[in-house]
């Protein structure tokens, strides 16, 4: 059964809707910026670190979307999950063909309620203040898609990954396999995290890895990540069905792949990064799809910005597609909206169905100089056109602990 992408909602650094982030996307406007006076989870303007930037999410107001009953019981990274949840299913508007039974709702959140529960520890500890029930049901990771499969009144499987930074990534594949097997008739799938309390940037200060002014993923003076927040879903049906209502296809969802490095809890190791990406190619045979390392137009990579990664994730490229590595588009959205750990990969499926939608790359933004010793076509500048002799792209997310997932799409030609 091939399975399409019917429908795209986001709430992002550079965009709240599928619309506002794709045209910052194409234009290069980066989210991230210095820290704001006053953001979730800050103890003060200063929190005293290393670091100026953050990708943070701006002109959000959940109260606008959301009834009083949900905000009280969901935390701001499930506040997003719902938002992204409910402009993906307006978009598609798939409920019309697929029975809620038969649909799923698969999500990626590997932090959960981190300003809920630091707001109640901080007055637990310090005043020994009471703990309100409510910290419980906002400090959930399965928070959010819990609220979406209440709203929708979706009643068939509903879960949360937890795989730290390739959650959502994991979230949207395993929903797809559902899909293709025949397990559920639909699905929407993504990911959501808003991570950016006190603590948790106290935390990452603490490994080194984050940038000081901002991350410049594959540049030879690239120095770190910067950590971001947001939100991203993808509705899921067969391409049968989807073409039958006359629905919207962004594209085609033809592969997926998971690996582990079974190696470090930290640092990355390319050939299990690479195993992913093979087994995400080996997969689209279900689709149909011979010599699927040829055909493949655009990667939207990990890319976080710190030596390590970028290194390993440019080995595990050419591990895996030998010697047309170097003559596949390579950039990384993270330049744009920071690091969402279990959110990223979200955003940069729909940045990736986007660019085949559009047939046109999105540059990574801030790089002048690429590192040659990477040996990659790093998309830098400006954004390029797709090669019309290629129909497919991939979305890598590798995250601590060495799990990687690998997602392929491909362009469907009207």
């Amino acid at each position: 059964m091939r399975v399409a992408v019917t429908g795209l909602g986001c709430v992002t650094p550079i965009g709240t809707s599928v619309e506002t982030f794709q045209k910052a996307m194409y234009a290069g406007q980066s989210g991230i910026g210095p820290f704001p006076r006053e953001f979730p989870g800050a103890l003060s303007p200063d929190p005293g670190l290393r670091y100026q930037t953050l990708g943070l999410v701006k002109n959000f107001d959940a109260a606008s979307h959301l009834s009083q009953s949900v905000m009280i019981v969901a935390d701001r990274s499930a506040q997003m999950g719902i938002v992204a949840a409910r402009q993906a299913m307006e978009d598609s508007g798939m409920l019309s063909r697929h029975e809620p039974a038969a649909t799923a709702v698969i999500t990626g959140c590997a932090c959960g309620g981190r300003a809920a529960d630091e707001d109640a520890n901080r007055g637990l500890y310090t005043r020994n203040a009471r703990v309100p029930p409510t910290a419980i049901l906002r400090t959930m990771a399965s928070s959010g898609a819990s609220h979406i499969s209440t709203e929708f009144g979706i009643t068939g499987p509903v879960l949360n990954i937890a795989t730290a930074c390739a959650s959502g990534t994991h979230a949207i594949g395993m929903a797809f396999h559902m899909v293709r097997s025949g397990m559920v008739s639909a699905a929407i799938a993504g990911g959501y995290e808003a991570p950016l309390t006190f603590g948790f940037l106290r935390a990452w200060d603490s490994m080194r890895v984050v940038s000081p002014q901002g991350c410049r993923p594959f540049s030879v003076d690239r120095d770190g990540m910067t950590l971001g927040e947001g939100a991203a879903m993808l509705t899921l049906e067969p391409l049968e069905d989807a073409l039958a209502r006359g629905a919207r296809v962004y594209a085609e969802i033809v592969g997926f792949g998971m690996s582990s490095d079974a190696h470090h809890i930290t640092q990355p190791r390319a050939g299990g990064a690479a195993l992913a990406i093979t087994r995400a190619l080996e997969d689209a045979r279900h689709a149909g799809i011979e010599n699927a390392a040829s055909r493949i137009g655009y990667i939207n990579a990990h890319g976080t910005g710190t030596a390590a990664n970028d290194a390993t994730e440019a080995e595990a490229i050419h591990i895996a597609l030998g010697n047309r590595a170097q003559d596949v588009p390579v950039g990384s959205t993270k330049s744009l909206t920071g690091h969402s750990i279990g959110a990223t990969g979200a955003i940069e499926a729909v940045a990736t169905v986007l660019a085949l939608k559009n047939s046109l790359l999105p540059h990574t933004a801030g790089v002048v100089n690429v590192d040659s010793a990477l040996e990659l076509d790093v998309l830098v500048n400006e954004p390029r056109p797709l090669n019309p002799q290629r129909d497919l792209a991939l979305s890598n997310s590798l995250a601590f602990g060495g799990l990687n997932a690998v997602l392929a799409f491909r362009r469907l030609v009207p």
